[in-house]
């Protein structure tokens, strides 16, 4: 093949081929702010939460049990049970062990007893789906507020934190999901790190 049609083929592949770029971007105050923190309690927030196409997940998750029921009874009822469930025991334990590991120097959790609060509010979800032939990645927006009392005093934006399996064999949402929010602790704790530590 010649060098100039190889050039047009992976330049046409990378085009057709959408990004996954995570991005953190400040929205409010400095990270200076944090100066000195060693302790940080976690709160999570899923109110105003948009779900794929759907702008109110409440829109989303009915047309998912009708769907569902409507296929075999009682699956979309079960697939509603495990939507609300994977938040504290998939997605905020994966969000946790990746900040707290590379955030290591700030003691870290929804249990913890301190003066700033993390706030850490869902705004979007993408679940994707893989079926085999076909697949596409799971994505989360955050916007991550660190509260004193009632006072802000920095607040980020996680856009587009992906999820998806290294080999393709992430064919359950929950899974997909609970790794953008792995993406998104890891990078939030980096970030910390290189900011404060």
């Amino acid at each position: 093949m010649k060098p100039k049609v190889l050039l047009l083929l992976c330049a046409a592949l990378l085009v057709a081929v959408p990004s996954f770029g995570q991005k953190l971007k400040v929205e409010s105050g400095k990270v200076d702010a944090l100066e000195g923190i060693t302790k940080l309690k976690i709160v999570y927030d899923y109110s105003d939460l948009g779900v794929g196409k759907f702008e109110v997940e409440d829109d989303y998750i009915a047309k998912k049990v009708a769907d569902m029921n409507e296929d075999e009874a009682g699956t979309g009822d079960n697939w509603k049970e495990s939507w609300f469930n994977d938040r504290p025991t998939r997605y905020e334990p994966k969000f946790e062990e990746l900040f707290t590991k590379y955030a290591a120097f700030i003691e870290s959790g929804q249990e913890v007893d301190a003066d700033i609060t993390m706030l850490v509010h869902t705004t979007f979800i993408e679940p994707g789906f893989n079926v085999g032939v076909a697949r596409k990645s799971a994505s989360i927006n955050l916007e991550v507020s660190f509260l004193k009392g009632d006072s802000e005093l920095f607040k980020v934006l996680l856009l587009n934190a992906p999820g998806s399996g290294g080999v393709g064999f992430d064919f359950d949402t929950g899974w997909r999901i609970s790794e953008s929010y792995a993406k998104a602790g890891k990078s939030l704790g980096k970030y910390l790190t290189k900011n404060l530590d």
